[in-house]
C-alpha cells in the first residue's frame, strides 16, 4: 500500500436523527490539503451517536442512542460490514443494551468484544463478535451504583465511555454520575467483565467524568470532566493498575464565567498536545503534554466556527483536527502547527445535520 500521506483518508459521522439527519454519513478528505468530498449517507438507523471500528477494519458499530428498542426499555447497538474500496456499509445485526441511551462503543483490541456505556441506564453491555463481525447477545451487562453531590446531574449512575488501557487486560468505563472512572478486568474471549481491587478511580467531586485518553506511551491518563469543565491528569502504574492524580485544569479561559461543559478529549499522535472540546464557549482547549512528568500546561482556545462542538477527531496523520458542531451543523476543519499544537482554520467545512461523532477509517482509501 502506497503510503497515507498520498492517498486519502474516509471518515465517518454519527448523527442524532433529527433536523433531517438520516444516520451515518462517509466522508473523503485529502490528506495533503485537508479538502473534504462526500457526504453520502451510507446507513438509514435512529440516532447513531457514537461509531467504533473493528481492528480489522471490516466492521463499523453505532450505538442506537434511544429510550426503547423493539419494545424493550433502553437502546441498541448496530452492526454493519464496510466496504474497504468504496466505504459503503451493509447492515449486520443489531442487539439491545438493556440500557437507556447508549452513547459510546468501543472494540477490545483483539477484536472479540464490543462494550458498550448506557448513560441513562447507567450500566455497561459486552457482545461477543462472530466470525462475520456481527454481535453476539449480550455477554454481560453490569450496573453501577452511586450518585454525585449534584443533584440533577448525579442523582443516580451515568456510565459515559468505556475502553479498554494499553495491552488490552482492562476495560474502564468514566461514569458522570459517579465521579469515577471504573475498573473491570476484561476476558475479551468470554466477553466478561469483572470488578478489578481497585475497582474505581476517582475524579473530582462534582466534576463529572465523561471521556478519557492515555498518552501514547502508556504512562498518563487523562480524563475530560463533562461539568467541571476540566482536564484531570493521572500517572498510570500498569503493573499495579494504579492512577495517582497529578492535576486538574481548567479547559475554560481565566475569568470566563458563561455556561459551558466538556465533550470529547483527544491526544496528537506525537503525544506532545491535548486537545479538549468546551460546548458553550464553543471551542477547543489545548494543552502542551510534559512527556517526563504528564502534567499539562494550557496554551489557549481555537473557536470551533460554531455551535455545541461535541466530538471532534485527530486525523491518523495528526495533520487535521475535524470538530463536530452538534447545533449548527457543520464539521470544521483545523490544520495542526506541529511544533506549536496551535490550530489554524484551514479554511473548509461541510454541512452534516447534527454531527456527533467523527470516526476515521485507520488506513488510506
Amino acid at each position: 500500500m502506497t503510503e497515507i500521506s498520498a492517498r486519502k483518508l474516509m471518515f465517518y459521522v454519527g448523527t442524532y436523527t433529527r433536523r433531517g439527519s438520516e444516520g451515518i454519513y462517509r466522508f473523503i478528505m485529502d490528506p495533503s490539503s485537508g479538502r473534504l468530498s462526500g457526504g453520502e449517507v451510507v446507513a438509514k438507523t435512529d440516532n447513531p451517536s457514537f461509531l467504533a471500528i473493528h481492528p480489522d477494519l471490516h466492521t463499523l458499530y453505532a450505538v442506537n442512542e434511544v429510550g426503547e428498542f423493539n419494545g424493550i426499555d433502553g437502546g441498541a447497538v448496530s452492526a454493519y460490514h464496510i466496504d474497504a474500496e468504496s466505504g459503503d456499509l451493509t447492515f449486520l445485526n443489531q442487539q439491545p443494551t438493556h440500557g437507556g441511551a447508549p452513547c459510546y462503543v468501543s472494540v477490545d483490541a483483539t477484536g472479540q468484544a464490543v462494550l458498550v456505556a448506557n448513560y441513562s441506564g447507567g450500566n455497561v453491555a459486552v457482545y461477543k463478535v462472530k466470525a462475520d463481525g456481527s454481535l453476539s447477545a449480550p455477554t454481560d451487562r453490569v450496573q453501577h451504583e452511586g450518585s454525585g453531590p449534584n443533584p440533577k446531574r448525579q442523582e443516580q449512575a451515568h456510565a459515559h465511555s468505556i475502553n479498554v488501557t494499553p495491552h488490552n487486560r482492562f476495560a474502564l468505563v468514566a461514569d458522570l454520575g459517579m465521579d469515577k472512572v471504573m475498573i473491570y478486568d476484561l476476558d475479551p474471549a468470554r466477553g466478561k467483565l469483572t470488578p478489578h481491587n481497585p475497582p474505581f478511580a476517582e475524579t473530582p467531586a462534582g466534576a463529572g467524568p465523561r471521556h478519557f485518553e492515555f498518552h501514547p506511551n502508556g504512562r498518563f491518563f487523562y480524563v475530560i470532566n463533562e461539568m467541571g469543565s476540566s482536564v484531570t491528569a493521572y500517572a498510570y502504574d500498569a503493573d499495579t493498575v494504579s492512577f495517582t492524580p497529578l492535576q486538574t485544569i481548567s479547559t475554560l479561559p481565566d475569568g470566563w464565567d458563561g455556561n459551558s461543559t466538556c465533550a470529547d478529549i483527544h491526544i496528537a499522535p506525537s503525544g506532545r498536545f491535548l486537545y479538549g472540546s468546551n460546548r458553550g464557549h464553543d471551542s477547543i482547549a489545548i494543552f502542551a503534554v510534559d512527556e517526563v512528568t504528564g502534567t499539562l500546561t494550557a496554551l489557549g482556545h481555537e473557536s470551533t466556527r460554531g455551535r455545541t462542538p461535541r466530538n471532534f477527531a485527530i486525523d491518523p496523520t495528526g495533520t487535521f483536527l475535524l470538530a463536530a458542531n452538534q447545533e449548527t451543523d457543520n464539521i470544521v476543519v483545523f490544520s495542526i502547527d506541529r511544533a506549536t499544537g496551535a490550530l489554524e482554520p484551514a479554511g473548509i467545512e461541510v454541512n452534516v445535520p447534527v454531527p456527533v461523532c467523527v470516526a476515521f477509517y485507520p488506513q488510506s482509501v
